[in-house]
């Protein structure tokens, strides 16, 4: 773990710090606080991404400290978006999540520049990575704190008017599963132009398609037996969640995957 004493790493702590206090801000219901304090992160860390391109020159989603960088910086048009017309709230988490998020990119992943690989100069490289940013996102705020507090209560307390947990979770599930589709498809046409073919077995590519089927799984049990098993379903997405995380960490970071076609992204 080490500290980025740079103009890029001063602007991540700032936003963690940013988002914390809103947090807190909605902790002690003080909404118009923890509003402006959002979005305030949000956009310190758009000056953050903005920064990073100008200095990699090129859109910074090539690596794991980009990455984190990236999800950080979506979570609050996420959650707004999700407030507005979803109708599902959970403001004060979203920023502890954003908060969360960063820390690899604050802390753990090297901020080095690297060059683009010729691989990675296409044209589906912002869509492809950017479709699996924006899903990651939604459905990491479906799991957490949404599914997870499924597990113990139906809904909010003191708000009988609120959404369950169960039927929030679903509500951003099926916003977020497209995404991923749309990132999986995007992806295999990539590989076929790149590479020659649709699917290769590579470790991204398998541990991709085995997150994909973990939330096909959920749709279909919650399809099956609707609202009848609420915690297995709220359970399903926290799996969902595991799945995502070591696609997105231990396949990228453990060696014994080093030698796959993604291999760059580490």
């Amino acid at each position: 773990m080490a500290v980025k004493l740079t103009d890029l790493g001063i602007l991540i702590y700032v936003v963690m710090a940013l988002y914390l206090a809103a947090a807190l801000a909605f902790a002690r219901r003080k909404k118009a606080a923890g509003t402006g304090l959002f979005v305030a992160g949000f956009a310190v860390a758009g000056a953050a991404f903005i920064l990073r391109w100008v200095e990699v020159k090129h859109a910074p989603l090539q690596n794991m400290f980009e990455v984190f960088l990236c999800l950080g910086m979506l979570m609050w048009p996420i959650s707004l978006f999700c407030r507005r017309f979803l109708k599902v709230g959970g403001e004060g988490a979203d920023a502890v999540l954003g908060a969360i998020i960063l820390f690899p990119a604050g802390f753990l992943f090297k901020a080095e520049v690297q060059h683009l690989p010729p691989a990675l100069k296409s044209f589906l490289f912002i869509p492809h990575v950017a479709a699996y940013m924006l899903s990651y996102v939604i459905l990491a705020k479906a799991a957490v704190p949404t599914a997870f507090l499924g597990l113990f209560r139906d809904r909010p307390r003191g708000d009988a008017a609120a959404l369950d947990y169960e039927q929030s979770a679903n509500r951003l599930a099926r916003l977020g599963f497209p995404l991923l589709t749309l990132g999986l498809v995007l992806g295999m046409w990539w590989g076929k132009r790149a590479w020659g073919d649709y699917w290769n077995w590579d470790p991204k590519e398998l541990w991709s398609f085995i997150s994909w089927l973990v939330y096909l799984a959920y749709f279909h049990f919650r399809y099956m037996f609707a609202l009848r098993f609420r915690r297995a379903n709220c359970a399903f997405l926290m799996a969902g969640l595991a799945a995502i995380v070591l696609t997105l960490l231990w396949v990228n970071l453990a060696r014994i995957f080093s030698g796959g076609m993604h291999s760059y992204a580490s």
